[in-house]
């Protein structure tokens, strides 16, 4: 799923889960691809009588009404969605005792493999939630002899699973026998807290299953190709392992390294294109050139000239879908960039809108 759709999607679902119900009187539907529209109908419309069981008034009209609406509105549909379908009926008043019924509808970015129906409190916004979770993983592994970080790189996000401390000697200049046994003890303290270091890092990585893109080693010195030779990974992981890299860093500030030393081999990761296009439009601005500029005024003058190349919109800008409507009028590229990152913190910072001219505009 692309950026765009992730974050309309994420937008829709936070949408509904504002709304809680006095009462279990909230419709969720889930059709999956290919199935009947006409069976779920007849299917709401069976519910409609059972609820007339209901007990309590207001409740009881407010299921029979959500599931009016909901008949309505999927009736508009001549046929299922290519990717199934979820829809959401339910009195959304924050006012005891008064009636506001809303119905929702979406076809999702990924296909709805589902088949449901419930009347609840809240709406079942499970299935949705999982498709906007990241499937894009790599597993991230700095060390050196003193210590070692172990973390993934999630979409756009870095994020920490552990940290170690190792109990290796520093090197010592001793002669004869005592060289030699300390050499012997600093090897075996090595291969131990290389053990510490894979033991963790086979269970986390393989957790992760067939969405682990790839893994990536890093830190100063030989100490990471000492580790990756010594076997201590299993066989399946170390195939994965696309890059080991020489960087300064064997702490958080490591693994962030190691993302930027490894854009070779991340040239298809979110995290790349976004910080690709961030950077592009620093480097113009950095220039003094008048094919970059920034912030709601200029910007949006800029779209209205039909002016821009690439709009680059923070998912905190308030004003997103009516940038984004804008842009679309004049096949302007829409990237929406995450928090996650050092470049989206500074696009936040300069009014969370940026754009690359076509060409220069008077402002």
């Amino acid at each position: 799923m692309d950026t765009k759709n992730q974050f309309k999607l994420r937008k829709f679902v936070n949408e509904l889960k504002k709304y809680r119900a006095r009462h279990t009187e909230l419709i969720t539907v889930y059709i999956p691809i290919g199935y009947d529209l006409n069976k779920i109908i007849q299917h709401l419309a069976q519910e409609q009588g059972t609820a007339s069981n209901i007990k309590d008034k207001t409740t009881r009209q407010n299921v029979q009404d959500a599931l009016e609406r909901m008949i309505r509105h999927l009736r508009l549909f001549k046929v299922t969605p290519s990717n199934g379908l979820a829809a959401f009926s339910g009195n959304v008043s924050e006012q005891e005792g008064k009636q506001d019924i809303q119905v929702w509808s979406v076809e999702p970015p990924v296909p709805v493999n589902i088949r449901m129906y419930r009347c609840d409190q809240t709406f079942i916004l499970d299935p949705l939630d999982s498709m906007i979770q990241i499937n894009e993983i790599y597993g991230l592994l700095v060390l050196d002899n003193r210590e070692a970080t172990l973390g993934l790189l999630k979409g756009k996000s870095i994020q920490v699973i552990r940290d170690f401390s190792s109990t290796v000697p520093g090197k010592l200049k001793v002669g004869g026998w005592s060289q030699q046994r300390y050499a012997r003890l600093r090897e075996e303290a090595a291969n131990e807290f290389y053990k510490r270091v894979s033991d963790v890092a086979n269970i986390e990585f393989a957790a992760i299953g067939k969405d682990l893109k790839g893994i990536l080693i890093g830190g100063p010195g030989p100490t990471k190709e000492t580790f990756f030779n010594s076997n201590h990974l299993h066989a399946e992981l170390r195939k994965k392992v696309l890059a080991i890299k020489d960087i300064s860093y064997t702490d958080e500030e490591g693994l962030n390294e190691l993302v930027e030393r490894s854009q070779d081999v991340l040239s298809e990761a979110e995290v790349v294109k976004e910080k690709k296009i961030v950077n592009e439009f620093f480097t113009l601005i950095s220039k003094n050139s008048d094919k970059a500029v920034y912030g709601p005024a200029d910007v949006l003058k800029s779209l209205e000239y039909g002016a821009v190349d690439k709009l680059l919109l923070s998912e905190s800008f308030s004003k997103l879908e009516e940038y984004e409507e804008k842009a679309n009028e004049t096949g302007t590229n829409v990237f929406i960039i995450s928090l996650d990152t050092k470049e989206g913190s500074q696009l936040k910072e300069l009014g969370g809108v940026a754009a690359i001219l076509r060409y220069s505009v008077e402002l």
